[in-house]
């Protein structure tokens, strides 16, 4: 596989530093690290993002996650692995990762299950992470940018 350009943030250097100051910002909020890698790694397998999969199961993984948690991330649901509190926020990311598949994707339900879950400071950080993995998803996915090959 290629690339089909150089990808766009090194183009537009400036789009790096912001995107990497928001991930610092929402890393600084008291929402768990382990929490927004595993909505990075769901939003990722709902958006076909390779190079982003690759990147967070490798993270998870250094962080010490166990396989059981990491491989089953898209079956979240039926698997004993994942605290309620994790639950709340990948089905935020289903949610908000995939708005334009109903008129409602971000029902009351779950927005106020993660609410129960996170304090307004770190619902917001769950809501920036979410649609900061969306923008990198979709800078991937256009670009047809080749999983692995990162630093």
């Amino acid at each position: 596989m290629e690339a089909r350009m150089k990808h766009p943030v090194y183009v537009v250097p400036a789009a790096l530093k912001a995107l990497h100051a928001l991930g610092e910002a929402v890393k600084g909020t008291g929402l768990p690290e382990q929490t927004i890698e595993l909505v990075n790694l769901r939003a990722s397998q709902i958006n076909g993002c390779a190079w982003c999969l690759h990147m967070h199961a490798a993270a998870l993984r250094k962080a010490g996650e166990p396989d059981d948690r990491i491989d089953t991330v898209a079956g979240w649901r039926d698997a004993p692995f994942f605290s309620d509190a994790e639950r709340a926020a990948l089905a935020l990311t289903e949610a908000v990762t995939r708005v334009a598949d109903q008129g409602d994707p971000v029902t009351d339900e779950v927005f106020g299950e993660a609410a129960r879950h996170y304090d307004e400071t770190q619902l917001a950080a769950l809501l920036l992470a979410i649609g900061q993995i969306n923008v990198w998803n979709r800078l991937n996915v256009a670009t047809h940018h080749v999983a692995g090959v990162y630093q």
